[in-house]
């Protein structure tokens, strides 16, 4: 019970993360368009800057990525014989890589970003293995 506790605790987790990736672009937009722009229809707004851009592409990639992690934490609390250790594991990865790809991807580590990408692919993969 405490695996399945802990696998639904990071499904949650992941969910947070997504959440805050999903308004980081708007909190880091808004200053640049102000109260009075931003409550309007919004039909011509100023570019978005490096930041707001580079924190709309994290977004992009989190959409790519998160149907994979809720799927494969769903089927972890669902499939018989999982091993919940393996699947935890995983989710832990993928949760702490994900936060670690929105930093470096916003003060712009290529490397690092690309390892943190990497480091979260395994845990899904870590996550699927356990299934079998």
């Amino acid at each position: 019970m405490q695996a399945e506790t802990s696998d639904a605790v990071l499904d949650t987790a992941g969910l947070a993360v997504f959440l805050a990736n999903i308004y980081l672009p708007a909190v880091l937009y808004f200053p640049s368009v102000g109260v009075a722009r931003h409550v309007a229809s919004r039909d011509e707004l100023p570019e978005p800057g490096k930041y707001v851009g580079r924190a709309r592409r994290a977004l992009a990639n989190y959409h790519e990525n998160l149907p994979f992690f809720l799927t494969l934490g769903l089927l972890a609390l669902i499939v018989e014989g999982t091993d919940m250790a393996q699947a935890v594991l995983g989710a832990q990865l993928f949760v702490w890589a994900r936060i670690a790809y929105i930093a470096c991807y916003m003060i712009s580590i290529p490397w690092t970003r690309s390892t943190a990408f990497t480091v979260g692919f395994v845990g899904l993969a870590l996550m699927a293995l356990a299934l079998i």
